[in-house]
């Protein structure tokens, strides 16, 4: 057991001296507890941070609403339906004679009482194409060879079908190797092994390498573009994936640093004349080039926080002011009113009155003694310092229709590498999770924009990757 640490000696303190400690430790009780209460839906902690024990509370951001639980009136329900041509029929015939009077009934004068039908897949199992080619010979002697197909290049191969199942099984889907390679046997009976995939998986990284620049090139002229980072381990060591995302497009990469060198090595975020939407990490900041939009999903959650942790009425008023502007700017933009200025400097200057309530309940604080150096502030002075400093970037959404409320887009597009990395546990090499990266990249967009992954996959196997929509 680690030593006890000394017991502190009080004897030599003034009253005043003592009065002063008790603060401190008071103060520093209730930072602890502050922060033990923090959680996914007060702060910025991921809900992985929450663990497994049940929460005293939840708290929901979108508050109640007056819709009645369920699918809402008008609302058009999806179910199975019949086909006007069916795959196949099986006809069930009446009995040969009548239960009454024994009598033969004529089958050719029947007629269909009712149909019902039944949709399925086939049992599947692989086949096999030979490949041939022939030789022969001219009367002068000149001897003719047919040549086989480009992409037929050994004597026993698979083809694109089956190797796009397995890339997507691995990289769509996020199944282990051993468990996609089991998957594939049972459906097909087509013995693949983990090793394959693997190998299958560098071939479809190399195929898409040219879709993965383009759609990074589309990011980095893109006029809005969202943007996130999280950790990954990656060959025993954390690294960090950072992500850039619109509605229509997604690209991923990996580096071993998180900030702007990160950011530079990639190439898409820096030297950009659009819109940055992000969650107010520091080193965002730094690309200077273009205007910032902050991610005001994170801002409610820190209010929540505040809130808790005050008691004060400033982070209601807070909360309530930016989702009725969520609510107010999203009805107008539907109605193709968009707000004009004295409606946007309206809301301006509630926001600014609503910091300086804030401000007031929170001023700065200052070491004892006009001591040097900077002082440690709390968090709602720290939340309140952000609300004053970055007013623009957080009311933009207000007065440009294009930019987003939150930074959900890239948010979401985070989450699919941290169910990859939940089952496997981490990227055991550099190599694939570059090649996760790329594969994921067009994966995720060509998706957006309505293809199957099955077949952007195959297509890149057969060589002719789709091309995203610019």
């Amino acid at each position: 057991m680690p030593p006890k640490p000394p017991r502190l000696n009080l004897t030599g303190l003034s009253h005043e001296d003592k009065d002063r400690l008790i603060d401190a430790l008071f103060a520093r009780l209730d930072a602890v507890e502050a922060k033990l209460g923090m959680n996914s839906e007060n702060s910025s902690k991921p809900p992985s941070s929450d663990g497994l024990g049940k929460k005293q509370k939840t708290t929901s951001l979108r508050g109640k609403s007056d819709k009645a639980v369920g699918g809402q009136p008008g609302h058009k329900g999806s179910t199975l339906k019949r086909v006007a041509e069916p795959t196949s029929t099986q006809d069930h015939r009446t009995p040969s004679h009548c239960n009454r009077c024994h009598s033969a009934l004529a089958f050719e004068e029947a007629h269909v009482l009712e149909r019902r039908q039944v949709f399925d897949v086939p049992t599947m199992c692989f086949e096999v194409v030979e490949h041939r080619v022939y030789t022969v010979l001219c009367i002068c002697g000149q001897r003719h060879d047919s040549v086989f197909p480009a992409a037929v290049s050994d004597l026993a191969q698979y083809g694109p079908n089956v190797r796009a199942l397995g890339v997507h099984l691995t990289q769509g889907q996020m199944l282990p190797y051993a468990r996609a390679a089991g998957l594939i046997a049972e459906m097909t009976g087509l013995s693949v092994s983990p090793a394959t995939l693997l190998a299958w998986v560098g071939e479809a990284s190399l195929a898409l390498q040219g879709t993965a620049d383009f759609i990074a090139k589309q990011l980095h002229d893109a006029p809005v573009l969202c943007a996130d980072e999280s950790g990954l381990r990656v060959d025993g060591k954390l690294h960090w994936m950072h992500v850039a995302a619109t509605a229509e497009l997604t690209w991923y990469g990996m580096h071993a640093k998180r900030g702007l060198d990160a950011m530079v090595a990639h190439g898409i975020l820096p030297n950009r004349l659009g819109v940055l939407v992000h969650d107010c990490w520091a080193p965002y900041w730094k690309l200077n080039d273009g205007l910032h939009a902050l991610c005001n999903a994170h801002l409610l959650r820190e209010l929540v926080y505040a809130q808790e942790v005050t008691g004060q009425d400033w982070p209601t008023d807070m909360t309530e002011l930016l989702l009725n502007a969520q609510r107010l700017s999203t009805a107008a933009r539907q109605q193709g009113t968009p707000f004009d200025a004295e409606a946007i400097a309206a809301f301006a200057t509630v926001y600014h009155g609503i910091v300086r309530q804030g401000e007031e309940l929170n001023p700065p604080q200052t070491k004892p003694g006009a001591k040097p150096g900077r002082c440690k502030q709390s968090d709602a002075h720290n939340l309140l310092r952000r609300f004053r400093l970055h007013a623009d970037a957080i009311l933009r959404f207000i007065a440009d229709p294009i930019i987003p409320f939150t930074n959900n887009i890239a948010e979401r597009a985070v989450r699919m590498p941290k169910v990859k990395q939940k089952i496997s546990g981490c990227f055991r090499t550099i190599t694939g999770a570059d090649n996760f990266c790329t594969i994921r990249s067009c994966l995720d967009t060509l998706r957006k924009q309505g293809h199957s992954m099955l077949e952007v996959l195959r297509r890149a196997f057969a060589g002719d990757p789709i091309r995203p929509t610019a």
